[in-house]
């Protein structure tokens, strides 16, 4: 997905943070800065809900995130390209709960399912849209 967000990032000549709580790699390029948080909980969540707003793009799996920055005013891209709105947090938000529920309970809810060719090009899509969205909304070009 990383590599994804670089390449339509330099199509656009867009900004990227990357957050986390420990150095990762990323590409040489001025447009691509690691930032890296503190180890607490949520520090990498925190950091980004801070500084989403209009005229951002927030890309995350983590739906109390995605929630956060979209009451923010960002544009939300969930890791298989399914955006988040402000008509799916509701039910996004109760199916985690639900299954955080199962969890506690014991039961074996499993995992997120690995990213396939077709939720890459769904990625890729709802990104480019995304970009194009808010440029439209800042009055720039597509």
């Amino acid at each position: 997905m990383k590599t994804e967000v670089y390449r339509v990032a330099e199509r656009y000549a867009l900004k990227v943070f990357v957050v986390s709580n420990a150095p990762i790699r990323v590409p040489l390029d001025s447009r691509i800065e690691a930032v890296v948080v503190g180890d607490r909980f949520d520090a990498a969540d925190d950091w980004i809900a801070e500084r989403a707003g209009s005229g951002d793009i927030v890309v995350t799996a983590d739906i109390p995130l995605a929630d956060r920055s979209l009451k923010a005013g960002a544009e939300v891209i969930g890791n298989t390209g399914v955006p988040f709105t402000t008509a799916s947090i509701g039910m996004a938000m109760a199916s985690r709960e639900l299954l955080s529920h199962l969890r506690a309970m014991g039961q074996n809810t499993g995992g997120p399912k690995p990213m396939t060719p077709r939720d890459r090009s769904r990625f890729l899509s709802a990104l480019d849209e995304a970009v194009r969205k808010v440029r439209r909304r800042a009055g720039g070009a597509s």
